[in-house]
């Protein structure tokens, strides 16, 4: 009996649950692999942990061919449900595999629509919408048994939307209570909770509650307990924690996460229950939440330097990695960085941004060519008075202001890199640029540049425009 089959199969007319024997005769040259239901499942669980470290802390196996990923929460890291699961299939299509993604209010939709809605792109059933979207599926969707759906089908009832107009307890009575759970499942009147999949050599931390609570201090309490717990773990494997999941499990069987992460290795309870307590507001509790658990997916060694200033208590200066943790859970990794001086001639690619606190490159600033604090990217045109070829302006307007110039110091001549396109610049074909800092008689600092040397018209149209502002 065939287990599966792949794309070139299925084109040929080869399904699922049909004898070898048949298959073959549609093609001789059918390639059969024995099955291995048990590699199969750690072939499933392998991947779920790859996309619980990419894309959210709830994923879990499906049996035989799916997996579960909960992505509650987690879909603004990508703009959005869409370009996450552009994500998720343009990463497993380029390892060889091929797949059907979807996303749905309730896991019973989803599952149905990844598996017979084929797109070759990513199924977005919109919120609001499961009823309309699962109602056109054939009964099979429901995920119950093959010999229930095939006697639903000789009874008429072919489409889920039959299925939900027919009376229940005859239903009920012929075929269990089995078809009209999954049909509730799916249409998010029954809850279906996906267990969470932890790797087993990972750190982590579990607290049972004698009784469920919902508050926010309750939660706190917990949390400070259990970060004490995972740092004892850490601290024996000379490891730090970069990134914690905590695990809320309900009393209704549903599990929620939230996420915190570090920029350097910590093994700080206090610093982490900080970090994971600003994020309790974002947890439903529903009916209670009767067990916790801590998770440490990612760690790296920690430095002994850190260690030594662990137990002293005696830190020299600011904390600054425990400031850019708060920073970073609070608006985002993506909202922090800073600036580094890297290689380029034109100041719109002499400086790059970087992650607060990753290692220092080793390039320099240049003292002697100071540079704006604050770059104008595009540079914006001005109109300028000043004497050619090489004077300072005298006078300029920027956004309808006029701007008297008391200081100036250029020009600093730059030329385009010769490597581009015809060295092309500021989205004009001419490649030269004089540069000035002037200081206006109100205060304000600023860098403005020319295009053209001031004698030729060849080199530039004499175009003036504000690229940057000094602190």
């Amino acid at each position: 009996m065939i287990a599966a089959v792949d794309e070139n199969a299925r084109r040929l007319g080869v399904t699922a649950g049909m004898t070898v024997t048949r298959a073959r005769s549609l093609s001789p040259e059918l390639v059969v692999v024995d099955a291995s239901p048990d590699d199969d499942l750690e072939g499933l669980r392998r991947l779920a942990l790859w996309a619980g470290r990419r894309y959210s802390p709830i994923v879990a196996p499906d049996p035989p061919d799916g997996i579960w990923i909960d992505i509650t929460g987690c879909a603004h890291r990508y703009e959005g449900e869409t370009p996450l699961l552009k994500d998720i299939l343009r990463r497993i299509t380029a390892s060889g595999m091929s797949c059907q993604v979807a996303v749905a209010d309730t896991a019973g939709c989803a599952h149905a629509v990844a598996r017979l809605v084929p797109s070759g792109r990513p199924n977005v059933v919109e919120a609001g919408k499961t009823r309309a979207a699962i109602s056109i599926l054939p009964v099979s969707a429901l995920r119950i048994e093959p010999g229930v759906a095939a006697e639903l089908r000789r009874m008429g009832i072919e489409r889920v939307e039959q299925l939900i107009s027919a009376p229940r307890a005859p239903l009920a009575k012929r075929f269990g209570r089995q078809l009209h759970r999954r049909l509730d499942q799916a249409l998010g009147q029954a809850p279906e909770p996906i267990d969470p999949l932890f790797p087993s050599e990972i750190p982590r931390a579990r607290r049972g509650l004698l009784e469920p609570i919902s508050t926010a201090d309750a939660f706190a309490q917990v949390i400070g307990d259990l970060c004490g717990d995972i740092v004892l773990s850490l601290t024996g494997s000379g490891l730090g924690a970069r990134r914690l999941d905590l695990y809320f499990h309900r009393v209704d069987g549903h599990h929620q996460a939230i996420r915190a992460g570090t920029a350097t290795p910590s093994r700080d309870p206090r610093h982490l229950a900080k970090l994971l307590c600003q994020r309790i507001e974002t947890v439903d509790p529903g009916m209670g939440v009767e067990a916790m658990t801590l998770v440490a997916p990612l760690t790296q060694p920690l430095a002994p330097i850190y260690a030594t200033t662990l137990l002293s208590g005696d830190r020299a200066g600011p904390d600054l990695a425990a400031i850019v943790d708060t920073l970073s859970n609070r608006f985002g990794s993506r909202q922090l960085y800073r600036t580094e001086p890297c290689e380029g001639t034109m100041p719109e690619r002499e400086v790059r941004l970087v992650p607060a606190l990753a290692r220092e490159s080793g390039a320099g600033w240049q003292k002697d060519l100071p540079r704006p604090s604050r770059l104008i990217v595009p540079p914006e045109r001005v109109e300028v008075m000043a004497m050619l070829p090489d004077h300072p302006p005298a006078m300029f307007i920027w956004r309808g202001a006029r701007h008297r110039v008391a200081r100036a110091d250029g020009p600093e001549r730059l030329h385009g890199e010769w490597w581009r396109e015809a060295g092309h610049e500021a989205d004009t074909p001419y490649a030269v640029r004089d540069y000035f800092q002037v200081e206006t008689t109100t205060g304000g600092r600023y860098w403005l540049f020319r295009l053209g040397d001031g004698e030729r018209v060849a080199t530039g149209p004499m175009k003036w425009f504000i690229h940057g502002a000094f602190a």
